[in-house]
Order: structure tokens, then sequence, then C-alpha cells
């Protein structure tokens, strides 16, 4: 069984010792004594866990936490801070939106190491396809978009909050966009698409913003079959009446006709269109991507356009989702 990597930022040895001794044959335990070094290290090679000993570095060392998570490229590293539970207060204020989880001193050094691992195995059940694949992706998007599991909303884009006026996934629940005598339509959709075989279904409907109505298309994604219940939602707001579409589940006819008539759907994709995609999977912005692979952004937008030409599609999520369906693409 492959170790899994664990960063300790610590100036306690006596602590890094024991941590180290209790992580055992599961962890291989770096340890470095200051946070510019640990973001470095954490770059460089990327930890399942980074643990943070507030204990030993004080307040003033950790005012640099929040880069930590800041960075596409450590959003598949769990983020813990361990501390004293009479500085809880100032724990809680300071840094509990920045870290995956605090721990106190009141836990021995086993324990530690086993609440870090409940705390990242109820993270990942829910939506680390999700972070490792889309988040960067997401926030790029002009369309409003959420992600659902089921009728729950995990997480929305930059472009949902400013056009909803939200700066959080709590303050809503899905029904809330819609007019009341709709909202019944909505659970009965959503839940029959989501027994259904079919990867996408569209459908029109009014939607409250901010105390005014538009009309808009709604489109919903699964991401994967094998995610029971985790979705996409993207909407559009069009200004035009569109029929609503009766057959729950109904697929996109002319995306399914292009790639079903292609020999090799696999080949349809250039080498440099695969890896535009699958930097843009991993979270990588158009200005990443350029330094990346040397390439002009005004180059990435057209080959972000083929994509979604090529398949058909409406944006550029929906192209990517397709293919990562339809395992055209290796991420």
């Amino acid at each position: 069984m492959e170790r899994r990597q664990l960063l300790l930022i610590t100036r306690n040895s006596d602590f890094g010792s024991s941590i180290e001794k209790e992580a055992g044959i599961a962890y291989e335990t770096t340890t470095v004594k200051n946070m510019h070094a640990g973001y470095s290290m954490a770059l460089g090679y990327l930890p399942d866990i980074i643990l943070i000993d507030y204990a030993s570095l004080g307040l003033e060392s950790l005012k640099n936490l929040p880069n930590f998570k800041s960075s596409h490229f450590l959003n598949k590293s769990f983020l813990f801070l361990y501390g004293d539970r009479e500085n809880k207060k100032v724990l809680d204020k300071n840094f509990k939106e920045h870290v995956d989880g605090i721990l106190y001193d009141s836990l021995s050094y086993k324990r530690i190491i086993e609440e870090m691992e409940d705390i990242i195995s109820s993270k990942r059940c829910l939506t680390n396809y999700w972070k490792d694949s889309f988040m960067g992706l997401f926030n790029l998007l002009q369309n409003p978009v959420i992600l659902l599991q089921d009728e729950k909303i995990i997480a929305i884009n930059d472009a949902f909050k400013k056009d909803f006026f939200v700066t959080t996934r709590k303050q809503i629940k899905l029904t809330d966009l819609v007019l009341n005598k709709n909202k019944a339509k909505v659970r009965e959709t959503l839940r029959k698409f989501i027994k259904s075989k079919h990867l996408k279904a569209s459908t029109t409907t009014t939607l409250l913003m901010n105390e005014k109505l538009r009309e808009a298309k709604v489109t919903f994604s699964k991401l994967d079959k094998a995610l029971n219940g985790q979705m996409i939602m993207m909407i559009n707001f069009t200004g035009k009446e569109f029929p609503i579409n009766q057959e729950i589940g109904t697929a996109s006819a002319e995306t399914e006709a292009y790639f079903s008539n292609s020999v090799s759907c696999s080949e349809e994709f250039t080498k440099r269109e695969k890896e535009i995609i699958s930097l843009l999977c991993k979270g990588y912005k158009t200005k990443e991507i350029s330094e990346a692979l040397c390439i002009s952004a005004k180059t990435i937008e057209k080959h972000r356009a083929n994509i979604v030409k090529r398949t058909h599609s409406g944006t550029i999520l929906e192209s990517i989702v397709y293919a990562l369906n339809h395992n055209l693409i290796d991420i």
C-alpha cells in the first residue's frame, strides 16, 4: 500500500516525533519549523495532509495561513490546525473558515491522527470528486452554476453569488430559487432525473432574483454514473419562452449523434486540446495554463472555442463533463 504524505509544521520536536510515531506506516511524515518553509514544501510535493502546530508557532506566524487553501495546487491537500483549548475562541474566529479542522491539546496523539482521518473521510464521501476536477473551472464560468447532492446545494460559483446576491450556499435552498407554484414540479423533475439512466436533462422555469422574476433555461448534468445523486445545475437566463420538456432525462441529441457517428471518439480531441481540458479540470486558470504550456492566452481561448464547437455543446463545462463521462480524456 502506498504511504500517504503528512506535512507537519511545528517548532516542538517532541510533538513532531510523537505525531510521526502515531502516523506509523500509513504516512510518510515530513517536518518543517516555519510557515514559509511549510508552504514551499507543500507546493513542491502536494501532501495529503498538512498539520500546523499553532501551540508552538503562535498567532503572528499564522497570518499567511489562508494562502494554503487559496492555491488551486493545494486543493487536494487537507489542512488542519493544532492548538491549545484555552485559545479556542481565537482559533475559531481567525482560522476556522481557512482549514478543514481544528484539533486541540486535550486529544491524545493517536486520537489526533484518527480525528483527521474521520474528517477527511466525511468530506471525501461527498465532495472529493468535485474538488479534484471542477473547482477551478467552476468559477471561470459566466453562467450561474450550482453543485448538488440530490436536492442539497453543496457549492455555488462566483457568477451565481453575483446574480443572486448571496455569499454562501448556506443562505439558500434549491427551491428558494423558484416560485411557490413551481416548487413541487422542480422537486419531482429532479427526483425523476436522479433515478433515471440519463446524464442530462433540461427544463425552463421562472427564477426569483433579488425580488425580480426572470425566465431561465435550467440544465442538470450528472458528474458521473458512479456518483449517486451528485450533479451540476447550470442556469441560462434567456429572456425568451421555451417549451417545457416533459421527457425527463433527455440528452443532447446533437452531441450524442456526433460522437456515435465517429469512428474513434478519443481521436476527436487534439493533443493540445486534451492538455488544456486536463488542466482546466485540475483548476488551472487561463493565465496558469498559458504559463504551463508556454502558449498565449489568446491561443488557449481559441482551443476552448474549438472544444465547445467540436462537441456541439453550449459551454466548455458541458464539453468537459461529456468528455469525462465518455472517457475521452484522462486526468
